[in-house]
């Protein structure tokens, strides 16, 4: 069931998402060549306990295996759920963020691509073209019209460029709890309801070098492109009113 929220309540989300988009301003500059994924995690465990928040992915899952951290980090072709580690990043990667905050109730969630130093000119247009298609897909949406012309722009702008997308994922409604309906994919499929005034949704397009197809690694969580190329991921929180669109979390200001 979709889930409408009141102004009150797209409020509250919003604060959420402007608290998570001024975390990630401060965090960027730490992602470089050297520095441990844990050592991240760490420090957004850290931020998000100062800033009066909760980190939602940290225990969020099965009781058997919950996701161990505040913050997904995934290199090169890991494409999403990347469980940080000691595991050093290096000049060159392309590293996806994926994160949301719990604050007082209201769920935010905001994922992006961050070039480490220079970059192949490769890896750069992919992580381009990506969050061109997170931003078509905005564009696409209108209280009104139907959801999946959302998945239409997406498809269309990375397939136009060569690139997979992935089917398995996608995004979904949010600001309540950390996955809502309706489901949000990059590619149409599934239910396509209207989208309402009130409806909040996290768009998030997770583009492949090479093939869409993707493979899920033994600890459970790390989804990794099943030909082993590089892949890009961006998202934001968006709500949707009667008569306008509102991007809830801001535009990163550094890391392509």
């Amino acid at each position: 069931m979709i889930r409408l929220k009141t102004e009150k309540q797209i409020d509250g989300i919003r604060k959420s998402c402007k608290l998570l988009s001024a975390m990630y301003r401060e965090l960027i500059p730490l992602v470089k060549s050297g520095i441990q994924t844990l050592e991240i995690d760490r420090w957004v465990r850290d931020w998000i306990k100062r800033a009066g928040g909760k980190p939602v992915f940290l225990g969020y899952g099965p009781a058997r295996n919950p996701f161990p951290a505040a913050i997904c980090i995934s290199i090169n072709n890991e494409v999403i759920h990347g469980i940080p580690s000691r595991r050093i990043i290096r000049e060159g990667d392309l590293v996806s963020l994926d994160c949301g905050i719990d604050m007082g109730g209201f769920v935010s969630d905001q994922a992006i691509s961050v070039e480490v130093g220079k970059v192949s000119k490769a890896v750069h247009n992919l992580n381009v073209t990506t969050r061109e298609c997170l931003y078509r897909g905005i564009a696409a949406v209108k209280a009104g019209d139907r959801l999946l012309q959302i998945a239409r722009a997406v498809q269309g702008h990375a397939e136009a460029a060569g690139y997979g997308v992935v089917h398995e994922f996608c995004g979904h409604g949010v600001g309540l709890a950390l996955h809502e309906d309706p489901q949000v994919p990059n590619y149409p499929h599934g239910p396509n309801p209207r989208m309402r005034g009130g409806m909040v949704i996290a768009i998030e397009p997770m583009i492949n070098m090479g093939t869409g197809d993707v493979d899920i690694l033994d600890d459970d969580w790390t989804v990794v492109t099943a030909d082993g190329e590089v892949s890009a991921h961006w998202e934001h929180t968006v709500a949707i009113f009667h008569d306008k669109v509102e991007i809830l979390t801001e535009p990163p200001q550094a890391g392509m």
